[in-house]
């Protein structure tokens, strides 16, 4: 592509690349005068690498309340009657056996553009914070582990969450990065920060006013990528009217102190866990996803294996495979720790934070290169799903009739999400 192909528009103050073209609040409930019913959260934790098949997933002859707990979920006894699993659920377009989270939220065929060898479509909690956030600080949070994301299974992009054009979303990297960007004052003079958002949007104006004039007389293909780039100035337009709408807001006061620096592993996660119960009980947001690190989860708690060779343990069914299990084990004790902190947070109306959350806690990858029965596990009071119960699915369900399912529980109707061909009928309560 040559620079006279390539074109750009301008402002006095920016310049903004243009695709390249072939042919050229709500306010805290616990404050109001009059208690209102808590709003619904949705959270979605998602790893890599997957689990240990044989010890993780319940035994498919005993679906329903009564099955016993297996191996790999047993830190999580207490809260037996408070989780589900789904077995037998599958994204049908996964064929990268080391993308863990990548599509897991989409259902996206990344060959699904011509010509293209990768394309995601908007992921659930995006789908979600278009109708949850509209009223808090941020639409949506997404945090991410304070490492590599591939070296944990993860897979491209900047987080877990993608936009409506399919585009990767940034996330927050580590805890200290999250808190201050949930909880840190901004000392920037007012009046500075609404010339600062007058100026953005000043340029996005002159940048929409010239693509406009650009769209005569390009071709199918370059029309289409207009179209997108549209929608990505649209998002930016979108963020711009959510700052405006709390400059003045003082941030909430952090109901926990900042953490540490160069947590990793197993204490990155036990601190991002409460920065998600914090995120919440502020209302700083209602949407939030967790892309979790496994690698120096591993390092954290004395495993040598490196994470990708221990997800092919069948092999080797020594040091590797005890090494999955460990990991699993480490990973529903950190799980449960966090329910029990979801238990024991009130909401302004003396209910249990718990019982307005829908979370979702899996992977896109069983195990090995293994992307059928993706491992799920649903917990939560929120989106009034069965609890307590080993769901087995008809095999190769979609996924996505989980996210739907999810989705319509907390209240966002939308006729289908991504590859879904139906809400999960067993899944509802």
């Amino acid at each position: 592509m040559t620079k006279t192909r390539r074109h750009f528009l301008q402002s006095s103050t920016a310049v903004i690349a243009l695709p390249i073209l072939e042919s050229l609040g709500f306010r805290r409930f616990a404050s109001a005068a009059v208690p209102v019913a808590p709003p619904k959260r949705l959270v979605f934790l998602g790893f890599g690498w997957g689990i240990t098949t044989e010890t993780w997933f319940p035994d498919i002859k005993q679906p329903g309340a009564d099955y016993a707990l297996p191996e790999g979920l047993a830190p999580l006894a207490p809260h037996k009657r408070d989780f589900t699993v789904v077995q037998g659920l599958c994204n049908k377009y996964s064929n990268e056996g080391h993308w863990g989270s990548t599509m897991w939220l989409t259902g996206a065929n990344r060959f699904a553009e011509p010509g293209q060898t990768f394309h995601n479509s908007v992921s659930a909690d995006q789908v979600a914070a278009a109708k949850l956030g509209m009223e808090t600080r941020f639409a949506s949070l997404q945090l991410n582990g304070g490492e590599n994301a591939e070296a944990s299974g993860h897979g491209p992009g900047l987080s877990m969450a993608w936009d409506v054009s399919g585009k990767p979303i940034g996330g927050h990297k580590g805890p200290v990065e999250a808190f201050h960007r949930l909880f840190s004052k901004d000392t920037t003079p007012i009046e500075q920060q609404k010339a600062m958002l007058a100026q953005k949007r000043s340029v996005l104006d002159t940048v929409m006013e010239n693509a406009k004039a650009m769209q005569r007389g390009l071709g199918r293909n370059d029309k289409a990528k207009l179209d997108e780039y549209f929608q990505g100035i649209r998002d930016i337009e979108t963020r711009l009217a959510k700052d405006e709408q709390w400059i003045g807001v003082p941030q909430p006061k952090a109901p926990i102190p900042e953490p540490s620096a160069g947590l990793a592993g197993k204490e990155e996660i036990k601190i991002m866990y409460d920065l998600i119960i914090a995120a919440m009980q502020t209302d700083s947001t209602r949407v939030l996803t967790y892309r979790q690190p496994v690698s120096t989860l591993m390092t954290s708690i004395g495993i040598k294996v490196a994470p990708h060779d221990m997800s092919h343990y069948h092999s080797t069914m020594g040091e590797k495979y005890a090494a999955s299990q460990q990991r699993d084990l480490t990973q529903s004790e950190l799980l449960a720790g966090l329910i029990d902190k979801l238990k024991a947070t009130k909401e302004a109306d003396g209910s249990r934070l718990f019982d307005h959350v829908a979370l979702a806690y899996g992977s896109n990858i069983r195990t090995e290169h293994n992307l059928d029965n993706c491992p799920t596990l649903l917990s939560g009071g929120g989106a009034g799903i069965k609890l307590g119960h080993n769901i087995v699915a008809p095999k190769d369900t979609p996924l996505c009739n989980t996210w739907l399912t999810m989705l319509h529980g907390i209240g966002v109707n939308v006729e289908r999400h991504g590859d879904s061909s139906d809400v999960l009928k067993a899944l509802i309560a």
